[in-house]
């Protein structure tokens, strides 16, 4: 309803009309994403990305190891010895440190007594279930 009455407040309305239009690029687009070989060039060059990037990451690396070299040799190689050798513990999931646990000191400590007595215990707790199921004591 249109009113055009001088003594009638002014409205302000605002509407969102949708329309629909043809875009001139959308099929030149499609005819390049549909055709193969620009899938194969589009691969290609995603495939030149990655690798760029791979040896950006690779590079960076080689950097920042070189950095911190020049700045503190010995330090550094004494920090990169112990980071190997924590990677290597995981990558072998070794648990604890096996070059102290080399030593007869290790075991001569308060905890190691009772390590000791729970270690026998489980195994005698064991071996009483493994029985008691083959005499069928426990079902």
């Amino acid at each position: 309803e249109i009113v055009n009455d001088p003594s009638e407040q002014k409205k302000q309305m605002c509407y969102d009309v949708d329309v629909d239009v043809d875009d001139p690029l959308r099929q030149g687009m499609s005819q390049v994403l549909m055709s193969t070989s620009s899938q194969q060039e589009i691969v290609g060059i995603v495939s030149k990305i990655h690798e760029t990037v791979d040896q950006i990451n690779s590079l960076k690396t080689r950097r920042e190891f070189f950095a911190q070299y020049s700045k503190e040799p010995q330090e550094y190689i004494n920090q990169w010895l112990t980071s190997q050798s924590q990677d290597l513990q995981v990558m072998h999931d070794t648990v604890g440190n096996p070059e102290n646990e080399r030593k007869a000191d290790f075991y001569c400590k308060p905890w190691a007594h009772e390590a000791v007595c729970r270690y026998f215990y489980r195994k005698v707790q064991t071996r009483r279930a493994e029985l008691e199921q083959a005499l069928g004591m426990r079902q």
